[in-house]
């Protein structure tokens, strides 16, 4: 690895290692033989939505262990949902800050009632 001199990859290592993942990811195609959802703005806010839930106790937990609650886990990952709401803010369409903001105020509001429950 050549470097770009400060320690990092260098443009013909990334350019390399992102063909080489594009190859690797066409060939994978599918997970577990399901097609996987296609990757955007919306899935992903949706899928750190679903963590969230998840460490809230109000989903399963995806590894097949009993729905528990996290709440500091639940607060770091509505941090990082708020996060990325101010670092995307004049970036996004009508329909991805919608899904944004709607999470955000649901998360928000149902980690308020989980941690009065307790």
């Amino acid at each position: 690895m050549t470097g770009n001199g400060d320690g990092g990859p260098g443009a013909a290592e990334l350019e390399a290692s992102e063909a080489a993942f594009a190859k690797a990811k066409e060939e994978a195609g599918q997970v577990g033989g399901h097609n996987l959802p296609a990757i955007d703005f919306s899935t992903f806010v949706l899928s750190l939505s679903h963590s969230a839930l998840v460490h809230l106790g109000d989903a399963p937990d995806p590894s097949g262990g009993a729905a528990g609650k996290n709440l500091p886990l639940a607060r770091q990952t509505i941090d990082l949902l708020a996060l990325l709401q101010d670092k995307t803010r004049g970036n996004l369409d009508g329909q991805e800050e919608r899904i944004l903001d709607q999470a955000l105020y649901d998360l928000r509001l149902r980690f308020v009632e989980v941690s009065k429950g307790q």
